[in-house]
């Protein structure tokens, strides 16, 4: 039903990299873990709107609701992580890009009152993607790390 992209860029559950394969660059092992931990629950979360609980409004509206949470989570969790200047300032647009798509998110599961309601909102969460996709893409480049397997 919904397709948004996880924390770090890409498809949720998508090949992230390794952390060794970011030794000598500062920050980058610790952000592919924060990353691999929002997108392993965004997966979850995503999967289960797609699927067992695309036409349960309840079910899915917790789905957004916790979508919403991991989103937050990330960044706050991105906000803390000593990233060299270029980076950081990067990471605080991926924070404000994330946060304005997790505030999406929750309106959705706020406002949807059908399941038919729910769907309204998935142009605008795919094209609140965008943004995130393009400051994670800058982000991994600038720690040396591959860029998103899919965007």
């Amino acid at each position: 039903m919904l397709l948004v992209a996880g924390c770090a860029g890409g498809h949720p559950g998508t090949a992230i990299g390794h952390p060794q394969s970011a030794a000598g660059h500062p920050g980058a092992a610790a952000y592919l873990a924060i990353a691999r931990e929002g997108n392993s629950r965004l997966e979850i979360d995503f999967d289960r709107l797609g699927g067992p609980d695309a036409a349960n409004l309840a079910a899915a509206r917790a789905d957004l609701r916790d979508a919403a949470a991991t989103e937050h989570l990330f960044d706050q969790r991105l906000a803390a992580l000593a990233l060299p200047a270029p980076t950081d300032a990067v990471a605080r647009t991926l924070v404000a890009v994330n946060e304005s798509r997790a505030k999406l998110t929750t309106e959705a599961a706020t406002a949807s009152t059908s399941p038919h309601r729910l769907q309204q909102y998935e142009q605008r969460l795919s094209a609140a993607n965008a943004p995130v996709e393009q400051a994670v893409t800058t982000i991994r480049s600038q720690l040396g790390l591959p860029p998103p397997a899919t965007s």
